[in-house]
């Protein structure tokens, strides 16, 4: 049993490829796992792995020394997934999204291997959009993601987002002890995601800095590489109880005590929400066709969070959230039990059994 995972380079893509792959290893003989080059940069660690790195690049039709470059990367990336699929021989190939996947995908299709893609997004990406329709099997984390795509009904699965096996509630005393936090204080977690967002970075900060009883504040703030020094700086002169980190694998511990969280909208941050049923103030992405905003409206609906879209986003009108999450517990409360709204998906399970139905 010979299978192949590739997705991106963004945690968005590789923390559900690697939820798969730890749920098909005990059953699978050998597992590749086809990544970027860019990906190499990015401090999610991959160990006991067989990994290839294939070159890829955005580029658009409009002429431009950027885009020529990036294409004869793509096509570079085109004959570098030729080789992997002749050389591994695959029977099974899985696609997680993202441009340089398309090549495998395809490459796959061609010598008809078995092909199976994951879409973690309510909006389906543009390479997922296109891969849906040769695929074999398209796997989405919401229903609402049918109806995106235009292939039969019969090929869609509905899995959910395989979440790493790690990401399980730590008890609260334990966590605290582990950031060396108060349990009276109210803990408030910010995050971009894996890459960080400087418009989050620096309306969250301005805004506690000025924020009113920020003594009964501590913060947990997840940066990103390119703000972390100059964050980390800065907040030694506000006078809160804090954490930064650049990058923070073992997000359990921060999700165990948060008692609401700010951050960006990704498929990824949704599927780890309603796994901890945490309050939630989104702020969706503003492009790559707002994507985010469709995820978001999933917990907005359900009232588990509330979305402040990034034009909209500014110190006063987070100030104002912030007090009203702080003085009214029962607010928190409601929008903890909107969570029971959604069923528990084991995820990566549902996913590697899709996988394993190819040998049936």
């Amino acid at each position: 049993m010979r299978i192949l995972v590739a997705c991106g380079s963004s945690g968005g893509h590789i923390f559900p490829a690697l939820a798969l792959i730890d749920s098909l290893k005990p059953s699978v003989d050998q597992i590749l796992l086809v990544l970027p080059q860019k990906s190499r940069e990015n401090k999610i660690s991959i160990t006991s792995l067989r990994i290839e790195y294939i070159h890829s690049a955005n580029f658009t039709l409009r002429l431009s020394k950027e885009n020529i470059s990036g294409a004869c990367l793509f096509l570079l990336g085109f004959l570098e997934s030729l080789r992997i699929i002749i050389k591994f021989n695959p029977d099974v190939v899985v696609g997680f999204g993202s441009l340089n996947t398309i090549a495998v995908i395809f490459w796959a299709w061609l010598f008809r291997r078995n092909t199976i893609i994951h879409e973690q997004n309510v909006i389906p990406g543009r390479a997922n959009f296109l891969l849906a329709k040769l695929v074999d099997k398209t796997a989405v984390s919401f229903s609402q993601t049918a109806g995106y795509l235009s292939i039969s009904a019969k090929k869609i699965k509905l899995v959910g987002n395989p979440l790493r096996s790690e990401l399980t509630r730590v008890k609260k005393e334990e966590a605290l002890d582990f950031f060396g936090f108060k349990a009276e204080k109210f803990t408030l977690l910010i995050t971009g995601g894996s890459q960080g967002s400087h418009r989050l970075n620096t309306v969250c900060f301005e805004s506690i800095a000025s924020l009113e009883k920020k003594d009964k504040l501590q913060i947990i703030h997840i940066s990103g590489i390119h703000d972390f020094v100059v964050l980390k700086d800065r907040y030694t002169c506000v006078g809160v109880a804090y954490k930064i980190f650049d990058f923070f694998p073992t997000m359990q511990y921060a999700y165990s005590i948060a008692d609401l969280v700010i951050s960006r909208a990704g498929a990824t941050t949704i599927a780890e929400l309603q796994r901890f049923g945490i309050p939630a103030i989104l702020v969706p992405y503003p492009y790559a066709y707002a994507h985010q905003l469709a995820n978001a409206r999933v917990l907005e609906s359900a009232k588990a969070a509330l979305i402040i879209k990034d034009e909209e986003l500014n110190v006063e009108r987070l100030n104002g959230q912030l007090l009203q999450f702080m003085e009214n517990p029962a607010k928190l409360d409601v929008m903890r039990r909107a969570y029971a709204e959604f069923k528990p998906l084991d995820a990566a399970s549902l996913l590697a059994k899709e996988v394993f139905d190819f040998y049936r």
